[in-house]
Protein backbone atom coordinates (compact mmCIF):
# COMPACT_ATOMS: atom_id res chain seq x y z
CA UNK A 1 0.00 0.00 0.00
CA UNK A 2 1.38 3.39 -0.95
CA UNK A 3 0.47 6.26 1.36
CA UNK A 4 1.15 8.89 -1.29
CA UNK A 5 -1.43 7.31 -3.62
CA UNK A 6 -3.99 7.22 -0.82
CA UNK A 7 -3.35 10.90 -0.11
CA UNK A 8 -3.72 11.71 -3.81
CA UNK A 9 -7.14 10.10 -3.74
CA UNK A 10 -8.05 11.87 -0.51
CA UNK A 11 -6.98 15.33 -1.70
CA UNK A 12 -7.85 15.14 -5.39
CA UNK A 13 -4.26 14.80 -6.62
CA UNK A 14 -3.22 18.20 -5.18
CA UNK A 15 0.56 18.54 -4.88
CA UNK A 16 0.36 20.87 -1.87
CA UNK A 17 -2.30 20.28 0.74
CA UNK A 18 -3.53 23.43 2.52
CA UNK A 19 -2.51 23.61 6.17
CA UNK A 20 -6.18 23.82 7.21
CA UNK A 21 -6.88 20.43 5.58
CA UNK A 22 -3.76 18.83 7.08
CA UNK A 23 -4.75 20.17 10.47
CA UNK A 24 -8.36 19.00 10.14
CA UNK A 25 -7.43 15.49 9.00
CA UNK A 26 -4.25 14.70 10.96
CA UNK A 27 -3.81 17.26 13.75
CA UNK A 28 -7.41 17.81 14.86
CA UNK A 29 -6.21 18.57 18.39
CA UNK A 30 -4.40 21.70 17.12
CA UNK A 31 -5.53 24.87 15.41
CA UNK A 32 -3.90 25.64 12.04
CA UNK A 33 -1.95 28.51 13.64
CA UNK A 34 -0.67 26.24 16.42
CA UNK A 35 0.32 23.61 13.87
CA UNK A 36 2.29 26.19 11.86
CA UNK A 37 4.03 27.33 15.07
CA UNK A 38 4.97 23.76 16.04
CA UNK A 39 6.29 23.02 12.54
CA UNK A 40 8.24 26.31 12.46
CA UNK A 41 9.73 25.56 15.90
CA UNK A 42 10.83 22.09 14.78
CA UNK A 43 8.50 20.30 17.20
CA UNK A 44 6.79 18.53 14.29
CA UNK A 45 9.18 17.34 11.57
CA UNK A 46 7.05 18.27 8.60
CA UNK A 47 8.26 20.72 5.92
CA UNK A 48 5.94 23.70 5.53
CA UNK A 49 5.40 25.10 2.03
CA UNK A 50 4.88 28.87 1.96
CA UNK A 51 3.35 30.02 -1.31
CA UNK A 52 5.02 33.46 -0.99
CA UNK A 53 7.68 35.05 1.17
CA UNK A 54 5.05 36.80 3.29
CA UNK A 55 4.33 35.55 6.81
CA UNK A 56 0.57 35.72 6.14
CA UNK A 57 0.76 33.83 2.83
CA UNK A 58 -1.02 30.56 2.10
CA UNK A 59 0.71 27.60 3.70
CA UNK A 60 0.53 23.90 3.06
CA UNK A 61 2.35 20.60 3.14
CA UNK A 62 3.62 18.81 0.06
CA UNK A 63 1.80 15.53 -0.45
CA UNK A 64 5.03 13.48 -0.55
CA UNK A 65 6.25 15.05 2.71
CA UNK A 66 2.95 14.28 4.44
CA UNK A 67 3.05 10.68 3.15
CA UNK A 68 6.60 10.27 4.46
CA UNK A 69 5.63 11.72 7.85
CA UNK A 70 2.62 9.38 8.13
CA UNK A 71 4.76 6.37 7.16
CA UNK A 72 7.43 7.32 9.74
CA UNK A 73 4.80 7.66 12.47
CA UNK A 74 3.31 4.29 11.53
CA UNK A 75 6.73 2.62 11.64
CA UNK A 76 7.47 4.16 15.06
CA UNK A 77 4.12 2.83 16.32
CA UNK A 78 4.94 -0.66 15.00
CA UNK A 79 8.34 -0.64 16.75
CA UNK A 80 6.74 0.51 19.99
CA UNK A 81 4.12 -2.23 19.75
CA UNK A 82 6.82 -4.86 19.20
CA UNK A 83 8.80 -3.61 22.21
CA UNK A 84 5.74 -3.65 24.42
CA UNK A 85 4.76 -7.15 23.34
CA UNK A 86 8.32 -8.44 23.86
CA UNK A 87 8.93 -9.54 20.28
Amino acid sequence: MNTAFLLMAQYGAAAVIPIDAVCRDYFWHLSPDKLVRKISAGEIALPLVRMEASYKCAKGVHLVDLAKWIDERAEAARKECQQLSGR
